[in-house]
């Protein structure tokens, strides 16, 4: 006898084929690859618009103009940023309680205000900074709500829409965080498709934690010869960080500590008053990132009580230390038996594409964290250079990514002839 699972996954594979083969979804599935120099076109425009963390108005009011072009309803932007456009379905309610479908791509990127945006095409290839993460899966927002709008085919259930702000750096999930705490949305979303990057061989199930701090050693400073002896921040954070650095790491859950990026200083002979570090610590285990945050402030207080044990100072001449959060992504996984999963792999099984479930922190963190079903998906192609001057994005084979969202949100949402 066949067990209720296989039995739930041959009945969504048999759905799959059955969207598949309708007119209007054939006409949509198609869209893609006669559409190419238009989505070059839209992904070259976007990432010359500058979206530096907490500063991407000018990249959402182009999004909006967009989505409001290709005839989606409801088009807005919201308070934190966010550009939602909404498809209605033919059958209102169609999900239990009403609820949407929703497809989003975050549109900001990790590059500051000023930063040369050199986008160019060169042999076929797209290159410059934010060209892929996350130019291509805005991109593939704009191809969906297009390829729906031409072949006029409309879902049982509601679709929306989502360009969002603040995935990278400091943004910490800003926008999908507001989106998810706002009852209208978390209360109606029932599955989410996240468009990250470039790909189609992974599915994001589990979501990626991580924890972030910004370190800040204070001493009060001088000149190198005349003051010397007063406690030196810069040499305190050094050892700080050398002590944590040898925390250790497990192999299982994985684990990673990084230390990106240190400031401090004014002159080759000045103590400084101050220096910082900015600490990334990640895990697939919310007990090991507690762990190693206990690590690094043990390490900067016994580096700081060091100093001034070695130095025989006075209260007025020690240094004192700051350690801030400035970021907090929670771990999660999809739950065993969510139907979205069920849904991708059928739709894979369909088009004959390989892929494997896969680990990372992305904007699917905050609705897994609530318990919802979300995955993240790449928008197809491939690219490299993240978070470089040197980002490129390959399009080649982008149609087959697109198809494979198209056909997994259509499943969702549900079709009718």
């Amino acid at each position: 006898m066949p067990t209720t699972a296989k039995v739930e996954a041959s009945r969504t594979q048999q759905e799959v084929e059955r969207i598949a083969a309708l007119p209007g979804v054939r006409r949509a599935l198609s869209w893609f690859a006669s559409h190419e120099p238009d989505l070059r076109r839209w992904q070259m425009e976007l990432a010359r618009i500058p979206a530096p963390p907490f500063a991407e108005a000018a990249r959402a009011e182009w999004l909006r103009a967009r989505f409001a072009d290709l005839g989606l309803e409801e088009v807005r932007v919201d308070s934190v940023g966010n550009v939602l456009g909404v498809r209605r379905g033919a059958q209102p309610g169609a999900q239990p309680g009403g609820k949407f479908v929703a497809i989003t791509a975050h549109i900001d990127t990790v590059f500051p205000a000023g930063t040369p945006l050199d986008i160019r095409e060169e042999g076929g290839k797209l290159s410059g900074p934010g060209v892929s993460d996350n130019a291509s899966g805005v991109t593939a927002l704009l191809a969906l709500a297009a390829a729906l709008g031409e072949s006029s085919l409309h879902s049982a259930a509601d679709v929306v829409f989502i360009g969002n702000v603040g995935e990278e750096g400091e943004g910490d999930l800003r926008g999908m965080r507001h989106l998810f705490s706002d009852p209208q949305w978390k209360d109606a979303i029932a599955h989410t498709i996240v468009l990250d990057g470039s790909g189609a061989d992974t599915i994001v199930t589990q979501a990626l934690g991580s924890r972030r701090f910004e370190v800040t050693v204070r001493g009060p400073g001088g000149h190198s010869w005349s003051d010397f002896g007063a406690p030196n921040p810069i040499v305190i954070l050094a050892r700080a960080i050398a002590s944590f650095s040898r925390a250790k790491l497990p192999a299982e859950p994985r684990t990673s500590a990084s230390v990106g990026v240190i400031q401090g200083g004014t002159s080759v002979n000045t103590i400084p008053e101050s220096a910082s570090a900015r600490v990334d610590i990640r895990s697939t285990s919310a007990e090991e990132m507690e762990r190693l945050e206990r690590a690094l402030r043990q390490a900067v207080e016994e580096a700081v009580a060091e100093d001034a044990a070695s130095q025989r100072r006075n209260a007025k001449l020690r240094a004192s230390f700051e350690i801030a959060s400035i970021g907090s992504r929670p771990a999660a996984e999809l739950r065993e038996g969510a139907r979205i999963l069920e849904v991708v792999r059928a739709v894979d099984a369909h088009l004959g594409n390989a892929s494997r479930l896969h680990r990372a922190s992305t904007d699917a963190n905050v609705p897994l964290s609530l318990g919802l079903e979300a995955v993240s998906l790449g928008a197809g192609g491939a690219g490299g250079g993240a978070h470089t001057l040197h980002e490129w994005y390959d399009p080649g084979g982008r149609a087959l990514a697109l198809q494979r969202i198209l056909l997994t949100a259509l499943t969702l949402a549900g079709v009718r002839e």
